[in-house]
């Protein structure tokens, strides 16, 4: 059976993304800045709207999964996708990127394949807009026992925790992973996701995974303080390792009680889509490959500056290189 440095489970979304003005988020009454869940009409009338766009396999863990796999690891991505146009662009997308996606395009689906309308203003902030689809369908049935318990690294996201399905299938990944000698974490996703589910999230964080990563308005939002302080130490009370993000202040570890933080070089950003996505994916890299966690933040920061250099979730240099500039090979 195979092995797998790193497997995720999430969101299979399509992402189309395209650049607007403050204007236009206000003509289409949508709110700025966040991510926003719209139904299948709203869905369409947004898509129409868009102009020129660049099209994508998204949703954030498996963009984190995508970068990991263009790093060298051996990756899989768990999602599931309708066997519609875009459901077979997406299968075919993370295929050819070398992610083996585990979930053939479910064929007479009730509902189309998740999409993600992004509108980046010019001062690189996103707003989102997704229209959930069939990921938010995925269940136990579409996690193989035999994937999930020959994983090194397991990866799971938040925005999936809205079904209880979702959850269930969640616990059972990462109890699989942990008991073939693997580890398990999640991406908390959005503050949103935690205000709706805490007692869950940290049920889970507690008692069935070795690491979190979120950034400080998530980490604020588990324990429901202002102070970032207070979070890190309360969620390292119950996990072994926390990894914090925190924009241009950089990234805060605590591993086993021992609180690291790394500065962050600051830069023009052109698009902030990924970036937390791609931070996760250089510091899974580094996890995978034994390095120690400064130096896997340091590698989650140097693929974060790379992807909001440019349009689009994903790298469109080769990272390693970037790595190997910065010394961190």
């Amino acid at each position: 059976m195979k092995t797998y440095q790193l497997v995720g489970i999430g969101n299979a979304v399509g992402d189309v993304i395209t650049q607007c003005n403050d204007a236009f988020l206000t003509e289409k009454n949508i709110e700025k800045g966040i991510m926003q869940l719209v139904e299948q009409d709203r869905s369409a009338e947004l898509y129409e709207a868009m102009g020129e766009s660049v099209q994508t396999p998204g949703g954030s863990v498996a963009n984190t999964i995508a970068g990991a796999g263009a790093l060298g690891l051996d990756a899989a991505f768990i999602g599931r996708v309708c066997d519609d146009d875009l459901g077979q662009f997406y299968a075919k997308a993370m295929q050819d990127d070398g992610i083996d996606f585990v979930n053939p395009p479910v064929a007479n689906g009730d509902l189309p394949t998740s999409r993600c309308m992004i509108f980046v203003t010019p001062d690189a902030e996103r707003s989102l807009n997704t229209y959930l689809g069939i990921s938010s369908e995925l269940s136990s049935d579409d996690v193989p026992t035999e994937v999930a318990g020959n994983a090194q690294i397991m990866f799971l996201e938040g925005y999936l925790f809205d079904k209880d399905k979702g959850k269930t299938a969640f616990m059972e990944a990462a109890r699989a992973a942990r008991a073939g000698g693997g580890k398990a974490g999640i991406s908390i996703s959005d503050p949103f996701c935690v205000e709706r589910h805490r007692d869950d999230f940290l049920s889970l964080i507690k008692n069935e995974l070795n690491f979190v990563i979120g950034n400080e308005d998530e980490m604020k939002a588990l324990f429901q303080t202002d102070d970032l302080d207070e979070a890190l130490q309360k969620t390292a009370s119950i996990c072994d390792l926390v990894v914090c993000t925190r924009s241009a202040d950089g990234v805060s570890v605590v591993e086993s009680g021992k609180r690291v933080d790394i500065a962050t070089k600051k830069i023009t950003a052109i698009d902030t889509t990924g970036a937390g996505d791609q931070f996760a994916a250089g510091f899974l890299f580094g996890m995978a490959t034994g390095r120690d966690v400064e130096i896997c933040a340091k590698m989650g920061c140097v693929a974060a500056a790379e992807v909001i250099s440019h349009i689009g979730p994903r790298p469109e240099t080769d990272v390693k290189v970037l790595f190997e500039q910065a010394g961190l090979l």
